[in-house]
């Protein structure tokens, strides 16, 4: 029995569905000879007879016809096997991203479209909050942050640098009232900034979305510390690329995803469509 090579189930129930040595040949694309040496070392290993040699072919045993549903399990399960091979091979499952609002439309979607395309079982969500999203309690699977986390089983890249600059209208005279975002602690530095620009009896619109923040500068209402490719595209006027102290306004653009994720292939995968996008364009994303 501790011969028996459970390969040889092919070579059963295929003489067994066949009934000759020829036919099972030509089905296993194989030779006779090897069906019946298969046979007879399987009917070895088992000390049981399986087929009974007739002038027509072969017939199986009552201890054969005993063993073909076992046989037949045996095929069942690793077609099985080997369906979930490909599964695990092909990209599936979801994969829950947050990022910075203003990643999203010029480098992400791009990113993850051919990967998409190319794996249709893999399923994306993309979300974007002011608050910094909870890794430690798998509220997402992959980040693109600017703060680095102090704590947790994490793996941390950075991928570029975002640069930011003072901007105003592309024409006409520079307003007086800032553009900002609403108090909160996630975009404490982006606040610092703009306090550093702004004097303490200068008028206020606070937005709490890039391109409504955008828009504001673009029509005139006031002037706004934003990223350099965006306000760039949106042909702003940039009127300083440093703080009044001298120092520069640049914010590092982080990936972090969880340690126990980095054998996932769709998580993998997603992280690094995105992240091949970003250092593409690492120097837009930089520069003025």
């Amino acid at each position: 029995m501790s011969a028996l090579n459970w390969d040889d189930c092919r070579i059963f129930l295929a003489l067994a569905r066949e009934g000759t040595l020829s036919g099972a040949a030509r089905h296993l694309k194989t030779g006779v000879a090897t069906v019946s040496r298969r046979i007879e070392r399987m009917e070895h290993g088992l000390g049981l007879p399986l087929f009974l040699r007739t002038q027509n072919g072969y017939v199986l045993t009552d201890q054969g016809a005993t063993m073909l549903p076992r046989a037949e399990a045996v095929e069942l399960a690793m077609a099985e096997m080997r369906q979930e091979a490909r599964d695990h091979a092909q990209i599936r499952g979801v994969v829950r991203l947050t990022s910075i609002e203003s990643l999203v439309v010029p480098f992400i979607v791009p990113a993850l479209a051919p990967l998409l395309s190319a794996n249709p079982g893999l399923d994306v969500e993309i979300l974007f909050s002011t608050a910094t999203i909870n890794m430690h309690r798998h509220d997402a699977d992959l980040a693109l942050r600017m703060v680095r986390p102090e704590r947790g089983n994490l793996r941390v890249r950075q991928l570029a640098t975002m640069g930011f600059g003072l901007y105003g209208p592309p024409d006409g005279p520079v307003p007086r009232r800032v553009v900002a975002w609403p108090d909160a602690m996630s975009l404490g530095t982006l606040l610092q900034w703009t306090e550093a620009f702004a004097g303490p009896q200068a008028p206020r619109l606070a937005v709490n979305t890039l391109p409504g923040q955008i828009e504001a500068v673009r029509l005139g209402i006031g002037v706004a510390v934003l990223p350099h490719f965006l306000a760039r595209e949106a042909g702003l006027r940039l009127l300083d690329d440093r703080l009044p102290a001298g120092g520069p306004m640049q914010r590092p653009i982080l990936i972090v995803t969880h340690a126990d994720l980095a054998a996932s292939r769709r998580v993998v995968s997603v992280a690094d469509a995105v992240s091949e996008e970003i250092l593409r364009q690492r120097h837009s994303l930089a520069e003025p």
